[in-house]
């Protein structure tokens, strides 16, 4: 099979353009229609996308490179802005991907777990099922997310699962995740429900609407991947040998804490603490730099979905102005993201991070006080994080809010994604296809 080959019958093939022709009207639709959830996507912006299973051909500005996402929001997705017809490219500063960042190597990671569980997974799907849920490699469909509860998904959902298929799903993402990884994913479900009685709207927010999709066939030397995808919730993992890319993962709720059952349940707290404890290390002249604004906008988050080629230049503080207890610090707010995978893909992760650290800047907007409001990103040519405290969403009668008041932490969005054209493991699987014998 070669690069652009995607191991369908034509039949096949014409079902799900026109599957994905129906998904683009409905998108036009949903624009149209001015629909509340827009403001709170999170960089979700507009369904515009465009889907098939094909390779795409780029939208290229004079220069060849891809045009610069438009729009005041730097990359949200919006008309005008990127469409899934453009080859995918990545996040870059300046529409330029840096080369040689990333290559082909042993990571010593255990992915064996994962392939069985996953194989586990497939084996109990019904065959329809299975032809909705699996798409090739190459599919487009890793790059159809969207946090938003009203997108319309590909896929399996929850929903559609017996008790015990549940239960070979949720092995799979124990076999990805670390128990912090997989507790967050359920308290992000958890609440959602929860939200969903709390203001009566379960038809839009409950714990069953997650979609599974499986892109390839998992292999211990052939690239595959899955994608689990909701509200609040996108959890992308891209095997190839020992190597694992976990990115993009959007990690978000609306409320981040709620009384369940007689119980608090909070999730999305790491990266704010995390966060917090970095910018309140830093020296008032290291501040000047780092705070772009010490108000909070509604929504500030750059690279959420179909943001995939955000070209955004660095900004604020560089990572070789901090001392190593603030560098620490700053490690720390990606490692709350990090650390949501297996401790041997953080291991790997990590390390890569490091290795760019000097290189890695940080900008910040909205206060530095325990309850403020904020954003952050963090920006290196390896890894890219942000958190967006946002305004009150679709869920803001939960905790007796106003829909668009004022930001908060009560609700938060935020992202991991791999710049320089990495995530979904792109880089990797096209050095697979150009590299191994067996695909020349």
């Amino acid at each position: 099979m070669t690069e652009l080959d995607t191991g369908e019958s034509a039949e096949q093939e014409a079902g799900r353009r026109a599957h994905a022709s129906r998904r683009n009207f409905m998108r036009k639709v949903f624009f149209a229609s001015g629909a509340t959830a827009v403001a709170t996507m999170g960089g979700a912006g507009a369904m515009v996308a465009l889907a098939d299973d094909s390779t795409g051909t780029a939208t290229a500005g004079a220069s060849g490179s891809p045009a610069p996402s438009g729009g005041p929001g730097g990359g949200t997705g919006g008309p005008g802005n990127q469409t899934i017809t453009e080859d995918f490219f990545g996040l870059t500063t300046d529409g330029k991907r840096i080369d040689d960042l990333f290559t082909i190597h042993s990571t010593k990671v255990a992915t064996a777990p994962v392939i069985t569980a996953a194989n586990a997974f497939l084996d109990g799907l019904t065959d329809t099922q299975k032809t909705a849920t699996q798409f090739t490699v190459h599919s487009t469909e890793w790059r159809l997310w969207s946090n938003i509860d009203s997108y319309e998904r590909q896929g399996v959902s929850l929903a559609d699962l017996t008790d015990d298929q549940k239960a070979l799903g949720t092995a799979l993402l124990k076999a990805a995740l670390s128990a912090d990884g997989l507790e967050t994913s359920e308290k992000i479900r958890k609440i959602n429900q929860a939200a969903g009685e709390a203001i009566n709207n379960t038809n839009s927010f409950n714990e069953d609407a997650y979609y599974w999709t499986l892109m390839g066939t998992p292999s211990e030397t052939e690239p595959w991947g899955f994608q689990f995808d909701g509200h609040h919730q996108v959890i992308n993992y891209f095997v190839l040998g020992s190597q694992v890319v976990m990115s993009p993962c959007f990690w978000g709720s609306e409320p981040t804490s709620m009384e369940i059952d007689g119980e608090t349940v909070t999730v999305c707290h790491e990266e704010v603490v995390a966060s917090l404890a970095f910018i309140n290390s830093l020296t008032s002249a290291q501040q000047s730099v780092a705070i772009a604004s010490s108000t909070k906008s509604n929504e500030s988050m750059k690279a959420g979905a179909f943001a995939d080629n955000t070209v955004q230049a660095y900004e604020g503080l560089r990572g070789d102005a901090l001392d190593p207890a603030q560098k620490r610090k700053l490690l720390g707010i990606v490692e709350a993201f990090v650390a949501r995978a297996k401790a041997d893909v953080a291991k790997v992760r990590m390390e890569e991070v490091r290795r760019y650290l000097d290189d890695t800047h940080v900008t910040w907007a909205g206060g530095t006080g325990d309850s403020d409001a904020f954003y952050v990103r963090v920006h290196s040519p390896v890894v890219w994080v942000e958190v967006d405290c946002q305004a009150p969403g679709p869920l803001a009668g939960a905790y007796g809010a106003t829909q668009g008041g004022t930001p908060t932490q009560k609700h938060v969005h935020s992202i991991i994604r791999t710049p320089n054209g990495n995530d979904y493991g792109k880089e990797l699987l096209r050095q697979h296809y150009l590299t191994s014998p067996h695909h020349r």
